[in-house]
C-alpha cells in the first residue's frame, strides 16, 4: 500500500500528475480540484490509494487523508468503481457527501455524472451510518487556489475529463465566469462544483 507520495511535480495533465519520487516519476490519477493546487516544479504531497486490477496498477491521489478514506469507502458500494468514486469527490467535498448521506439527499448525489436515481438510493442505503457526521466548516480541504490566468483552461479540461462535450464545457465555463471574476484568486475546485451544478440543472 502506497499511503502517500511526496516530491517535485514533474508534469501535469487534465487527470494526472507526475510526482518525482527518488528519481522515479509516479503517475497519479487526480480529480481536477486536486490538480488545481499543483504547480510544475513545485513540491507536493498527495495522499494516495493504489487500485490493483488484473491488467493494471493505478495510483489515485488526493489532497488529504480524509479524501482518500472517503474514496476507499465509496468503492465498497456495489457498482462504484475508482473512477466514479473520484468523480464524486470532484463534485462534492467529503463533508458534502457526509451531509448528503446523513440527510438522504438524492438530488445531491444525482448531480454526479454517472449516478442516477437508483444509484443514489443504493449509495444512501449502503453508506448510511458509515461515512460519519460532517467534520464541520473548519475542516481542512487541502485544495488550494489556481492561478487566475489559467482557471478557464483548467476548468474546461476538467469538464472534458469528466466526460462532458466541448459545447457543454464551454457553456459551463461561461456560466461560472462572473463567480471567477469576482474572486481575487479563482479556486478551480469551487468553480468546478458550480459548473457541474449548472450542467445538472440544464439536463
Amino acid at each position: 500500500m502506497i499511503a502517500f507520495v511526496s516530491g517535485q511535480v514533474a508534469a501535469l495533465a487534465p487527470d494526472t500528475a507526475v510526482i518525482e519520487v527518488g528519481g522515479v516519476g509516479m503517475a497519479v490519477q487526480c480529480a481536477p480540484n486536486t490538480l488545481a493546487a499543483l504547480r510544475v516544479g513545485r513540491p507536493a504531497r498527495l495522499s494516495t490509494s493504489l487500485v490493483v486490477r488484473e491488467d493494471s496498477l493505478t495510483l489515485y491521489g488526493f489532497a488529504d487523508d480524509d479524501e482518500r478514506q472517503v474514496f476507499e469507502l465509496l468503492q465498497t458500494v456495489s457498482g462504484v468503481g475508482p473512477r466514479l468514486a473520484q468523480t464524486m469527490l470532484a463534485v462534492h467535498s467529503p463533508d458534502a457527501l457526509r451531509s448528503a448521506v446523513a440527510g438522504g439527499d438524492e438530488k445531491a448525489l444525482t448531480a454526479v455524472p454517472g449516478i442516477g436515481k437508483k444509484g443514489a438510493q443504493r449509495l444512501l442505503l449502503e453508506l448510511k451510518d458509515r461515512l460519519g457526521a460532517p467534520l464541520g466548516p473548519g475542516a481542512a480541504t487541502g485544495v488550494g487556489t489556481a492561478v487566475g490566468a489559467s482557471w478557464r483552461e483548467q476548468l474546461h479540461a476538467a469538464l472534458l475529463g469528466l466526460g462532458y462535450a466541448t459545447r457543454e464545457a464551454d457553456e459551463a465555463v461561461a456560466t461560472v465566469t462572473p463567480q471567477a471574476e469576482a474572486a481575487a484568486e479563482p479556486n478551480v475546485g469551487a468553480l468546478l462544483r458550480s459548473a457541474l451544478q449548472s450542467l445538472n440543472r440544464t439536463r
